[in-house]
């Protein structure tokens, strides 16, 4: 729901997590994971540390904070697809838009290397953000179950799998310094091609 259409209560409870989330990116990104502590998180953010935990129950979604939001976009780019869309079709519609607006979810970006370089450099991290994956497959495999899709399980697993074996190469090639609009455009040429792959298998709905 956008912020404009929110009660005040929840803006400035949207507000303040996005803030620690914020700061804790920053820090983090500079010094490294390992190497800042949620307390100074909370002090730069000018709440409790205990505030820090009511928003992000363990330090690693401090910094990857968007897989609440990865699940929400895909599940319901499934459950609100225009009707008679595949739900392929729409999951494929998302993440051309991802990329095109530059969304971190999008895998590419002027500034993504160093938030990913971060990533690569601390074991906790690479841990969260297998699990934030199967999270989000979940969601989809949820999302695909109410949309009458045969072996939804499946289908979410093969979708995140795709999904990810293009993100992830896109994320290395940045790491590795290639220019951004390069690998934007070898990125949207792969997503189309897995996302027929996909269809080839059947799981367009």
């Amino acid at each position: 729901m956008p912020d404009e259409e929110l009660p005040l209560r929840e803006r400035k409870k949207r507000e303040t997590r996005q803030r620690i989330s914020d700061i804790a990116t920053d820090l983090i990104g500079k010094r490294g994971f390992d190497a800042v502590t949620v307390a100074e998180i909370a002090r730069a953010a000018g709440v409790s540390p205990m505030t820090v935990f009511n928003y992000f129950p363990r330090k690693e979604d401090l910094f990857l904070d968007r897989i609440p939001e990865a699940a929400g976009l895909f599940a319901s780019a499934v459950r609100d697809r225009a009707p008679g869309e595949p739900p392929l079709a729409a999951l494929r519609r998302l993440a051309l838009r991802l990329l095109e607006e530059r969304h971190p979810l999008g895998g590419v970006g002027d500034t993504f290397a160093d938030f990913w370089r971060t990533v690569a450099d601390s074991s906790a991290l690479r841990a969260r953000a297998r699990e934030g994956v199967e999270e989000v497959e979940a969601a989809l495999a949820a999302a695909f179950g109410g949309a009458g899709v045969a072996d939804p399980e499946l289908s979410a697993a093969l979708t995140m799998a795709a999904y990810r074996t293009v993100f992830v190469a896109s994320v290395r090639r940045l790491l590795a310094g290639d220019p951004v609009a390069e690998v934007a455009r070898d990125h949207r040429h792969r997503l189309e091609t897995a996302f027929d792959a996909l269809k080839r298998a059947g799981l367009d709905g």
